[in-house]
């Protein structure tokens, strides 16, 4: 028996007044917009069978994932593998002023396609399919809920969509608290759908 679908659930909109690149740091919880699109996000999805509440360590994530447990009251488990990608501007704020006080950062930025300033397309893939497989693997039947992040959920996307992982960021379709649902068919990731439960609710950021 394996898993019915897996449901890869981006974090809220996090409390970062300074605009800096948190990636991996900790400290970064969610605004209080964040809150309520993250409760929306579990409220609104009723008719799932979830049997199984996973979430990255990162804060950000725990807190999104909050809700899924208390609607849900199972135990969260955390996964490592569907963290946040590093990033070489970790703590500081995208933008022209960050390279003219920090120039040796135009460096990092010789290859857009793998990307060269951050954890690579293929290896933030690798680590994803991965955690999925296995989640899906290791669950006897119902529902998966995950909370993750932009990047690594764009990378399954892209994976079951057939597409290659270079891309313009601008296009993600990854909203905050958005639910993107997977599942395995004869082995290869095939995605079934995408909600943003906050947006359908009429909810403005």
């Amino acid at each position: 028996m394996t898993a019915t679908r897996l449901h890869f659930v981006r974090h809220g909109q996090v409390f970062n007044p300074e605009g800096v690149i948190y990636e991996r740091i900790e400290g970064f919880g969610l605004s209080d917009k964040g809150w309520r699109i993250a409760t929306l996000a579990a409220e609104r999805s009723t008719d799932l069978n979830i049997t199984r509440v996973v979430s990255s360590p990162l804060q950000r994530a725990r807190e999104s994932v909050k809700p899924w447990i208390d609607h849900t009251g199972l135990e969260l488990e955390v996964e490592p593998r569907v963290i946040e990608n590093w990033n070489k501007l970790r703590g500081l704020k995208p933008g022209m002023r960050t390279f003219l006080k920090k120039p040796w950062l135009f460096r990092h930025f010789h290859n857009p396609s793998k990307p060269s300033w951050a954890e690579p397309y293929q290896e933030i893939q690798a680590r994803m399919i991965k955690a999925a497989k296995h989640l899906w693997e290791t669950t006897e039947s119902g529902d998966v809920v995950i909370v993750s992040h932009q990047l690594p959920i764009v990378m399954l996307q892209r994976t079951a969509q057939g597409l290659g992982l270079s891309h313009d960021p601008r296009k993600r379709e990854c909203e905050l608290s958005s639910i993107s649902s997977f599942e395995f068919v004869d082995g290869e990731l095939k995605m079934t759908n995408y909600s943003v439960p906050w947006m359908d609710a009429g909810v403005t950021l």
